[in-house]
C-alpha cells in the first residue's frame, strides 16, 4: 500500500472537516468543520517522531486553538456587539490563515514539515478560512481591513524571503505574498480568487513536489545539485519564473486580470505596494534560478554526451512546464 491507514483516514477528515466549514448555515457548524480540520492536519505532522515536527505540530496546535478560541467568541457576542464581533471574527480567520499582521507562526511552522506536509499546509489548509472570509466582505468596514492585510501581506512577505536560506521558509513568505493578491480580489470579486488559489496551488505544489523528489531543502543543497537530465535542470526554474508571475508563463495569467480589476476599481495606491512587492519576490525566485542556469549546470557544454531521456515524472513535470508556457498564448486566442 502506497500510503499508511492512518493517512488516509486523517486526510478524508482533513477533508471532511474543510467541507462542513464551508457548506454549514450556522457560527458553531463552521467552528466544528475548523476544529476537526485542525485535529485532523496535527496527527499528519507528527506522524514520524521527531523534535522538529512536534515543535511544529505544538505551534500549530497553540496558534488554531487561540483563533478557534477568538472564532467561537465573536459568533457568540453577534447578538449583543454587533460592530466588534466582525473584526474579532476576521482577526481569528487571519490568524488561521497566516496573513498579516498574524504571519509570525507560518515560517516557523513550515520549517519543521516535510515538503508533502507543506503541501497541505499551504493549499488545503487556506480553503477554509478563505471562504469564510469572503463571507465577512458583506460588512462595508472590513473591506478595509482586508485590503490593509492584504498590503502588510505584500511587503512582508517579499521583505522576508529576501535574506532566508531555507526552501521552507521561502515558500512560507512566497504564500503570504500571494495571500495579499488574493485577499484583495475577494474584496473586488467574490469569486475571482479562487482562479488565482487554483493556479496557485498547482504551481506552488509542483514546485515543492520537485523539492521533494530531489531531496533539497537549502540553498546549499541546490549548489549540491547534481542532474545529468537537462530536462531535471529546468524544471524547477521555469516553475519558479512562473510562480513569481513573470510572462508569459501561466502565472502571470491570474495576476494579469487582478491588475485589470485594480485600474478598473480605480484602487491604485493597493496595485503600487502590489506591484513593488511582485518584483522584491521575483528577485529571489531568480536568486534560486540562477544556480540551474550558471553554476551547476554542466550540461549545457556543448561538446559532452547528455542524457535526454526523462523519466516519467520528468515527462509529466516537462508536460506541466509547456502546458503553463503555451496557457497564455490560449488565453488571447480564445
Amino acid at each position: 500500500m502506497l500510503f499508511p491507514l492512518s493517512h488516509i483516514l486523517f486526510f478524508s477528515t482533513l477533508i471532511l472537516g474543510i467541507l462542513l466549514s464551508i457548506s454549514s448555515s450556522s457560527w458553531f457548524g463552521i467552528w466544528v468543520g475548523l476544529e476537526l480540520n485542525m485535529m485532523s492536519f496535527i496527527p499528519l505532522i507528527t506522524i514520524k517522531m521527531n523534535s522538529y515536527f512536534s515543535e511544529s505540530a505544538l505551534k500549530y496546535f497553540l496558534i488554531q486553538a487561540l483563533s478557534s478560541t477568538m472564532f467561537i467568541m465573536a459568533s457568540c457576542m453577534f447578538l449583543s456587539f454587533s460592530q466588534l464581533s466582525p473584526l474579532i471574527l476576521l482577526t481569528s480567520l487571519f490568524l488561521k490563515l497566516g496573513s498579516a499582521p498574524f504571519h509570525f507562526w507560518f515560517p516557523h511552522v513550515m520549517s519543521g514539515l516535510t515538503w508533502p506536509q507543506a503541501i497541505l499546509l499551504m493549499t488545503l489548509q487556506k480553503i477554509g478560512p478563505m471562504i469564510l472570509i469572503s463571507y465577512i466582505v458583506i460588512y462595508s468596514s472590513m473591506m478595509q481591513v482586508i485590503s490593509l492585510s492584504a498590503i502588510l501581506s505584500a511587503i512582508i512577505g517579499a521583505l522576508g524571503g529576501l535574506n532566508t536560506m531555507h526552501l521552507q521558509k521561502l515558500m512560507a513568505f512566497s504564500s503570504i505574498n500571494h495571500m495579499s493578491w488574493m485577499l484583495i480580489s475577494i474584496t473586488i470579486n467574490d469569486m475571482f480568487w479562487i482562479t488565482y488559489f487554483l493556479f496557485y496551488s498547482i504551481i506552488s505544489s509542483s514546485i515543492m513536489i520537485l523539492f521533494n523528489m530531489f531531496q533539497t531543502f537549502t540553498l546549499s543543497d541546490l549548489m549540491k545539485f547534481n542532474q545529468k537530465n537537462p530536462i531535471n535542470i529546468l524544471l524547477i526554474p521555469l516553475n519558479l519564473l512562473s510562480l513569481g508571475g513573470l510572462p508569459p508563463f501561466a502565472g502571470f495569467i491570474p495576476k494579469w486580470m487582478l491588475i485589470q480589476l485594480l485600474i478598473n476599481n480605480k484602487l491604485f495606491f493597493t496595485l503600487i505596494f502590489l506591484l513593488s512587492s511582485t518584483l522584491v519576490t521575483l528577485y529571489f525566485y531568480l536568486r534560486l534560478t540562477i544556480f540551474f542556469f550558471l553554476v551547476i549546470n554542466p550540461t549545457m557544454i556543448l561538446n559532452k554526451k547528455l542524457n535526454v531521456i526523462p523519466s516519467l515524472s520528468g515527462n509529466i513535470f516537462l508536460f506541466f512546464n509547456l502546458f503553463t508556457f503555451s496557457l497564455p498564448v490560449l488565453f488571447l486566442l480564445f
